[in-house]
Order: C-alpha cells, then sequence, then structure tokens
C-alpha cells in the first residue's frame, strides 16, 4: 500500500542537538501506527513536523507521494492531519461545540452565529463517531476522558486522515482507557491512519499494527507487531537488555516515623489510618477517584485535613502549608510535574534549587556561584541530560524533568518522601533509573509513601499495599497477601479484608 505520508531522511537540529537524524518513516491508513522510545528519542519532535509545527532541516515529506511542504499547522490539517497534544488545547469556559468549531462556527445569512446549526452539526459529529458527550456541556465539566475524547472530535471534523495522538491515556482511568480504544478502532476502521506516541508496553501490543522504535533521533526499525515481544522491544528501545526493572532489596524495617489517625476530609477521604517505619516504601493504590492524591496533599500540607491527627516521629502535627511539611522533612513528588513540580519558563538549575534557597543566602542576596556549585553537583549526581544548570527544563524530556523535581527535594534532606504517580509519562529506560533510586532511597533510611496506577511497580517495590476504594481504606497487603487480583479485589470493594 502507498503511504499516506512518507518521511524521507527528516533531520532536525535544536542548537547543537540533534533531535532527528536521517529518519525515514510511512504511514499507511487504516492502520494504527505506535512510535515509541525512550524521553528525547525524537518522537514528538517527529510528530510535530507532520503536524506543520517544525520545519525539518533537511529531507522530504510526501503527501500520497506528492513532494510536500508545511509552513504551519494550517497546511497540516488542509492536508488532512491532525494532532492531539498531550497536554489538551482546549478553551474550558465555553461549549463542547464552540470548542469543536472555534475559528469555523457557522454564521447566518447576517453574518452572525448560528448556534442552532453549531450544535446539530456538533451532535451529528458526535454520534458518527458514538461519543456520548452533550454539545452544550461547558469544557470544563467534564471528566479527562471527555475532554480527551472531544478533542479527537474536534480532529475527525477536519476530515483528518491522519491523526497523531501523543500520549492519549497518561491521565485516563482503565475504564476512560476502554472508550478511547474503542473510538480508536472505529476511526481505523474507517480508513483513518492513527499514529499513537506510548510508554505502556502492554498498552502498544494492544493496539498497535505497526511498530516504529527510535533511540537518539535515530530510526530503530518499523516492525508488524506480531514480530515483536517485549522484551526485544525494551531492548531496542535502551539499546541494552533490562534486567530485573525493580531491583527490590531488603532494607531494615525502622520505628514509625510519620502516624496518621482517622484523617478525613470531606467528599474527599474518610477515616484514613496507618504508620510508616523508617526505610519502608508503602504503596497506595486505589482506582482514579479513591482519594489518593487529596490524602497525599494533605499529608503535605496543600490541603486541611477536617478531622484526625498526623504524628511525625510520635508528636502530633498540624501543617498550615507546605512549608510546615518542608521544616518537618517531608517531600512530595506532585503527581503532575508540569503544573506542580516545575517552574517550566525557568532553567533547570532555578528549579534544582528553588526549595534550598535559604543554604546559599545570606540577607536575602543569593550566592550564585556555591548556587551553582550544588545544581551541577546534583545534574551529575542524578544524571540528568542536561548541558548544564542553565538549560531551560521546559527543553528537557520528561524523565528528566522528573529527575529534576527529585533532585530539588532531595536537597532538602527529607526524611520522608510522597511520591504521586512518579513515573507517569516517562519511558521504560528512565522508569528503571528512578525505580533504581527508589530503592537506594528506602535502604538510605528514606520513608516512602508510593502512589501508582501501575500495579506492577507498586507490587515489585512495595513493602506493604494500602488501598483505597472511594476515600475509604478498604484493606492493607503484605508479603505473599500481594498480588494484582487482591489489590484489585480491594481496589473495586468486591470483598472487605479482614
Amino acid at each position: 500500500m502507498v503511504p499516506y505520508v512518507r518521511l524521507q531522511g527528516i533531520t532536525k537540529r535544536f542548537h547543537n542537538t540533534v533531535a532527528l537524524d536521517t529518519v525515514s518513516l510511512g504511514i499507511v491508513r487504516g492502520k494504527i501506527h505506535v512510535v515509541i522510545g525512550e524521553n528525547g528519542a525524537g518522537k514528538s519532535t517527529l510528530m510535530k513536523i507532520m503536524a506543520g509545527l517544525y520545519r525539518p532541516d533537511s529531507g522530504q515529506m510526501f503527501i500520497e507521494d506528492k513532494e510536500t511542504i508545511f509552513q504551519n499547522p494550517l497546511d497540516a490539517i488542509a492536508h488532512h492531519i491532525s494532532m492531539i497534544h498531550q497536554e489538551l488545547l482546549l478553551v474550558p469556559y465555553i461549549t463542547v461545540g464552540e470548542n469543536i468549531f472555534l475559528g469555523r462556527e457557522p454564521r447566518n445569512s447576517f453574518g452572525l452565529l448560528d448556534k442552532k446549526r453549531l450544535y446539530k452539526d456538533t451532535g451529528e459529529l458526535l454520534e458518527r463517531i458514538n461519543i456520548d458527550i452533550d454539545p452544550v456541556a461547558s469544557m470544563h465539566t467534564l471528566s479527562a476522558a471527555q475532554k480527551q475524547l472531544a478533542e479527537i472530535a474536534k480532529a475527525v471534523s477536519f476530515n483528518s486522515k491522519l491523526l497523531i495522538m501523543d500520549e492519549p491515556t497518561s491521565s485516563l482511568s482503565d475504564h476512560e482507557i476502554e472508550i478511547l480504544y474503542r473510538l480508536i478502532f472505529s476511526l481505523k476502521k474507517q480508513g483513518t491512519a492513527v499514529v499513537f506516541i506510548s510508554h505502556k508496553l502492554n498498552e502498544i501490543f494492544k493496539v498497535a499494527d505497526t511498530i516504529t522504535v527510535l533511540r537518539d533521533g535515530k530510526h530503530i526499525c518499523t516492525e508488524d507487531t506480531g514480530r515483536l515481544d517485549r522484551k526485544q522491544l525494551v531492548s531496542l528501545m535502551i539499546g541494552r537488555e533490562l534486567k530485573n526493572v525493580f531491583c527490590k532489596e531488603p532494607a531494615e524495617i525502622g520505628s514509625p516515623v510519620l502516624e496518621v489517625k482517622n484523617l478525613s476530609r470531606k467528599g474527599e477521604f474518610e477515616k484514613i489510618s496507618f504508620t510508616l517505619r523508617q526505610s519502608e516504601i508503602l504503596g497506595v493504590a486505589g482506582l482514579m477517584g479513591a482519594g489518593r492524591t487529596e490524602l497525599a496533599e494533605t499529608l503535605f500540607g496543600l490541603r486541611r485535613a477536617d478531622t484526625g491527627e498526623i504524628m511525625i516521629k510520635g508528636k502530633s502535627t498540624v501543617f498550615r502549608g507546605p512549608w510546615d511539611a518542608q521544616n518537618r522533612r517531608i517531600a512530595l513528588i506532585p503527581e503532575d510535574r508540569k503544573v506542580m513540580g516545575l517552574d517550566l519558563k525557568n532553567t533547570t538549575g532555578f528549579n534544582i534549587s528553588l526549595c534550598h534557597l535559604s543554604h546559599f543566602s545570606r540577607y536575602g542576596v543569593i550566592n550564585k556561584k556555591k548556587e551553582m556549585e550544588l545544581v551541577n553537583a546534583m545534574i551529575r549526581q542524578m544524571s540528568v541530560k542536561a548541558p548544564s544548570g542553565k538549560t531551560p527544563v521546559v527543553s528537557l524530556s520528561g524523565g528528566n524533568q522528573q529527575k529534576v523535581v527529585l533532585s530539588k527535594w532531595l536537597l532538602t534532606a527529607p526524611d520522608i518522601l510522597i511520591m504521586d504517580e512518579p513515573t507517569r509519562g516517562i519511558d521504560v529506560g528512565a522508569k528503571a533509573e528512578i525505580y533504581k533510586l527508589i530503592v537506594n532511597l528506602a535502604k538510605s533510611g528514606k520513608s516512602i509513601i508510593l502512589i501508582s496506577s501501575e500495579l506492577p511497580e507498586l507490587i515489585g517495590l512495595s513493602d506493604r499495599i494500602m488501598v483505597l476504594w472511594e476515600g475509604k481504606c478498604t484493606g492493607c497487603l503484605v508479603g505473599n497477601g500481594i498480588s494484582q487480583e487482591a489489590i484489585m479485589k480491594l481496589a473495586t470493594n468486591s470483598h472487605v479484608s479482614a
């Protein structure tokens, strides 16, 4: 079959960094083509070239075998190519219909907005692709999955023949992911080419017809999915065999460092009690909406509990804000690093030193030399792939951004680390590095609360696992009692643990 889009010898540089090095690729209609690689492999850069956001420094792009040059994203849309970004580009306080047809709204004979036709067209579009969303609903009232589906509907409204999706399931629940899969498979049947970027290996083998692997900006291989297995794929991605990914080693569990008694916050969680000990990794499992993040933010002082008690090393504590938690040597690695973990407008060094400024400032004046010495030492220690502390943090890959967040908090020498989805949106190689770091932190005496939606991650790293369901603790698993089946039973409250 003739590819709808064919890229030949695409090269793209950013200053001294080669993001893509003579990459060639063909995308066929009616197929789901997954592009995979470590963070920084060039996946997003390649997609943005196909979507008209970047222009290559060299190489050619062909649409239905005709050489084409895109000057901007409108040129891509004119050629029926649409891209759905990881950070959705939706306007929150207007309706679904207004978002889908933004800038292309139907007008009446007087040039005024024809709302009746707008919502009729939106309703027909949503019905055609089997999306059950009210066209007049305000976008901010929708769930994450509904927003994702609305973004897909917008792309389809351009009569897209190629739909590019960047990590579309990273913030969705299992149920929402299944809804998204059904829509993608439906578009495939209608002849749409779908390019899908993902780090989730199970997902890749579930949806892909074809897999392309990129590494360090180079095209490594393109194969039919049936010709690859998980082990081969990981090896192709990182250029080496990845063994014993969790590297969990037994640590001597010490005395209690954090005790939580009957902690409640109305509408979020109720009567949560647990103990965290020195050198322990306490996993927290639960489906989306179970109250995991809300509990984490309460333990860090971002939210105030209505009732209950928090004790640090036997002493009752009330947090007025995150500064109190930091002073009690607690750190939070937040669920969304780009929103809560980083200042994306600033440098890598600024972000690393942000929570530690008092240690290299005097009378309000920062000793820049001392700051940069500490920052550069942390960059080396954490193997952050950044030329220097002056590198803009927004230019780093997801895995390296996460290392910056970890570096920032490790500089404060915390005793307790609360890690909320610490490997979300990062590749398998970077995950292995963070797993090793978590294990080593526990061995060094740090106590860790690990919140994760990835059950193998929780099982592979945790000493115990507390499971939440609708804001309540339904049980705590330990030792041989830990399994995916046992976690899911508690997470869905299908039985109550003794």
